[in-house]
């Protein structure tokens, strides 16, 4: 009830569409935060106010009806109090949450909340979801767009080029790739792996789909040295972005905890989606719902790896894959997750049942006769039990499937529809 309730407080008072022209100029605001805490709380304190001088987003789909993600942030223009933006997200912070090391241990972690640029004063709620699903409003802050302390300097300054070009920004899917691990003269070999991150996105459905609805955009910005940090070989490298395998101590989990320095450096392109590519040939990657995805760039399934984590980082797809020891009890099994191709049958009306088969049996046995059916199977979201994903394999849960299966697919289109209507 209270997440219905929610939801009908985002979209109370508000036409179906805000007039961008009424509320926004075509510039970002950037409003940089830090998440301290430990396994059961977290304060949100402001860092930094940055004005950028993109907009890469949409300028009709201003509010997010599809409510995805952890958090959520609402802006509302403080004068007539209408809610004139909206988006979901997920964090590293929350990931961390669910590790060992946040029981006993306090952490802070780079947070950013981007919009586009209020013409006058506007007010920044930003809300989280509990373990039962329901938001609570843990950060608030009114931002004058005419405060002369908003920083209009570049942070990061470098050139970007076009990789795969459709059109207008502001009506595609701009997704933006960063360089990490690659040193001044291997730039050249960025660009070249730029053109096969779009022949992989390409050569999946439903991207495929959208060929004419998607921009992708590099930035030149080399790194000191090339390759990585793989902290577990003890090898440590000067890199742009300051990645490194063996985040929260998974060797496979590549990721970088300094994110207001991936924002300084996306800020150079329109965009909608981070992508980093690193400039290694060991396995790995990561990727978070509308944060960043990254993918190692020069693996055997380097196609598969960029893939599976732009569902994670786009469409906020979960993982359909069992136990995970690095996350403990990620998943209340009595609750109903948000991410679309998992379920713990709570409210499975809600979810895919509508493609099952009145004869096939939930939860569906991983018996070879169901292996091509939809169903319930258990063992997703780091679960052996309790959780349960539509089909027996798909990309998302190992590369022996090189494809999304339909749910995930369904969702990858609705998200997109979002960008280019």
């Amino acid at each position: 009830m209270k997440k219905l309730l929610f939801i009908l407080l985002l979209v109370t008072g508000v036409s179906a569409q805000v007039s961008f022209d009424n509320y926004f100029v075509d510039k970002s605001l950037r409003i940089d935060i830090l998440h301290t805490g430990d396994r059961t709380s977290e304060i949100i304190s402001l860092k930094d106010i940055i004005e950028e001088p993109y907009w890469g987003g949409s300028k009709t789909q201003l509010i997010d009806q599809l409510v995805y993600g952890n958090y959520f942030f609402k802006v509302f223009d403080v004068k007539s109090n209408i809610m004139i933006y909206s988006r979901g997200f997920n964090h590293l912070y929350q990931e961390w949450q669910s590790t060992e090391e946040a029981k006993t241990t306090k952490r802070s972690f780079d947070g950013t909340i981007i919009f586009p640029y209020p013409k006058m004063e506007a007010r920044v709620e930003l809300y989280k979801r509990d373990r039962r699903n329901n938001f609570g409003k843990i950060f608030e802050y009114i931002v004058d767009p005419n405060d002369y302390m908003i920083r209009k300097e570049g942070k990061e300054v470098f050139a970007n080029f076009k990789v795969h070009y459709s059109g207008d920004p502001h009506t595609k899917l701009d997704i933006l790739l960063l360089p990490e691990g690659y040193a001044a003269d291997e730039m050249e070999l960025f660009k070249e792996d730029c053109n096969k991150m779009v022949e992989y996105l390409f050569s999946y459905s439903p991207f495929d789909e959208f060929k004419d609805d998607i921009n992708v955009w590099g930035i030149n910005a080399p790194s000191q040295e090339s390759g990585t940090d793989i902290p577990g070989d003890s090898i440590w490298k000067k890199t742009l972005l300051n990645s490194n395998f063996y985040t929260f101590r998974s060797e496979r989990y590549l990721m970088t905890t300094d994110y207001h320095k991936v924002r300084n450096v996306a800020a150079n392109a329109p965009y909608d989606q981070i992508y980093i590519i690193v400039n290694t040939e060991k396995y790995g990657g990561g990727a978070i719902y509308n944060y960043y995805s990254l993918t190692a760039a020069h693996h055997a399934v380097t196609n598969q790896i960029f893939i599976h984590e732009f569902g994670h980082g786009l469409a906020g797809l979960a993982d359909e894959y069992g136990n995970d020891p690095t996350y403990q009890d990620y998943y209340p099994k009595d609750i109903e997750p948000w991410e679309p191709n998992i379920t713990t049958l709570t409210d499975f009306d809600s979810k895919w049942k509508q493609m099952v088969d009145e004869n096939t049996p939930l939860p569906t046995p991983s018996h070879e006769m169901y292996h091509k059916t939809y169903g319930a199977f258990e063992g997703a979201g780091y679960a052996d039990e309790g959780v349960y994903r539509p089909t027996f394999d798909s990309i998302m849960r190992t590369f022996k499937s090189n494809e999304f299966n339909d749910v995930c697919k369904e969702a990858i289109r609705k998200v997109i529809s979002t960008f280019i209507q």
